[in-house]
């Protein structure tokens, strides 16, 4: 997952061995590690929101309506990384 977050926010990073990034050659590159460490904490939040989503997906089934409560439940994880950036301080909505 952090090799997902650092190719987002830069390129050229392959890896990043204690504080220092490398690129495919070798070679010392720069990068900002407050972002990486905020792109992934908003990685496993939307990983971890996207399987409580899909535990409910049976839900919206066409031969079924789906309450207010689970529409409700459903809207409010698809929300949740307007209010929360990490899984460290979010607070999941209870699951109807």
């Amino acid at each position: 997952m952090k090799h997902q977050a650092i190719y987002k926010l830069n390129p050229s990073v392959i890896s990043i061995v204690g504080d220092v990034a490398y690129d495919a050659k070798g070679n010392v590159v720069e990068y900002d590690n407050d972002a990486v460490v905020a792109e992934s904490n908003l990685i496993a939040l939307r990983n971890e929101r996207n399987r409580l989503i899909a535990e409910t997906d049976w839900w919206a089934s066409s031969d079924l309506t789906m309450t207010s409560a689970q529409t409700t439940y459903r809207q409010a994880l698809r929300d949740i990384t307007d209010t929360y950036s990490s899984l460290d301080d979010v607070v999941w909505p209870t699951k109807p």
